[in-house]
């Protein structure tokens, strides 16, 4: 670790396999706190190279208690990376619920990966919760509610127990690291085909290009203008950064919603104050209550379904979702 931590001081960034050395010896306890607060501030304030986060997630991977997925179904995720303080009630937890309805026909389950929130009004595991969902549950349940709904909630604690040796080093520190942005690209279902979204929009190439170095079949990692901040979802009060991962290559564009018929909402309009508060326009959502909660799930949805191959746009996800949630 010391000679890792002399490289990130003369400004090199680490290597795939360097960038694995160094996180197989945090994830398995055999670097001190002070190597790896040193390591994280390295990285954090220069911005973790590619390179560095596809090394640090292979050992994540690596590491994961597995879900096992039912024989035929084709798994995705809608995980972001949250961090991005906008307090709208849980999107991509929604989406999943619309997602998984609406592709149950066509093989498809969400094993939607996410853990409790420190940044928002509401993680999707809170928000769960006040839904009346279990989350401390065996690996055989889950692979039970892939088969017979077609969607299960992979509990992050549950799944990643060497995250332990960060934890407290992670808590200290205070500011974002390359940790935050691990969650999203270690699915313990492994899913190759998922919606990311992340919290800044020059992310998106760089997390698209690592997903590909991974083995994703195909994604879309994502980040939307919410007012004069940003959004890990594909937003409808502003415009979208999209990187779509295709057939091994990844192409960058802009999505305005309004050009899929979709009303402009103002941020104020999808923010929440609490778990029981997204619980209800999650539940209000799924009865079939249009309007602004219910566009903004269905174009993540219609994402969602376009990776799976349901669809092959998102106009054409967008109805179905809309049919479906």
């Amino acid at each position: 670790m010391k000679g890792i931590l002399a490289q990130l001081v003369a400004n090199r960034p680490l290597s795939v396999y360097e960038s694995t050395k160094a996180f197989d010896q945090i994830m398995t306890g055999r670097a001190t706190e002070s190597q790896l607060a040193a390591l994280l501030a390295l990285i954090q304030q220069r911005g973790p190279s590619v390179d560095e986060i596809t090394g640090a997630a292979q050992v994540m991977r690596a590491k994961a208690t597995k879900v096992q997925v039912p024989d035929g179904l084709t798994v995705i995720d809608t995980c972001g990376t949250g961090g991005d303080q906008a307090s709208t009630f849980n999107i991509s937890t929604a989406a999943a619920i619309v997602a998984a309805a609406a592709g149950r026909d066509h093989g498809v389950a969400v094993a939607k990966h996410g853990n409790r929130s420190v940044t928002s009004q509401s993680g999707s595991s809170q928000v769960l919760e006040a839904l009346g969902v279990r989350l401390q549950v065996a690996g055989s349940v889950l692979t039970d509610c892939l088969a017979r709904i077609g969607m299960c909630f992979c509990f992050a604690p549950l799944h990643h127990p060497a995250m332990k040796h960060a934890v407290s080093v992670r808590a200290e520190l205070g500011f974002r690291t390359i940790f935050n942005l691990l969650g999203p690209l270690t699915n313990p279902a492994g899913a190759r085909r998922q919606v990311m979204g992340v919290f800044s929009a020059d992310l998106t190439e760089p997390i698209a290009q690592v997903l590909l170095r991974l083995g994703s079949h195909q994604a879309l990692v994502v980040c939307g203008q919410f007012g004069s901040s940003a959004l890990d979802e594909l937003s409808t009060a502003g415009p979208t950064r999209l990187s779509l991962l295709q057939d091994g290559q990844v192409s960058t564009s802009e999505l305005d919603a309004a050009e899929l018929g979709l009303d402009r909402a103002d941020p104020g309009q999808l923010q929440v104050d609490s778990p029981e508060q997204s619980a209800q326009v999650i539940r209000d959502v799924v009865a079939g209550q249009p309007g602004l909660h219910r566009q903004i799930v269905c174009l993540n949805a219609a994402a969602a379904l376009m990776v799976a191959d349901v669809v092959k746009d998102l106009a054409g996800g967008l109805q179905m979702a809309e049919r479906a949630g």
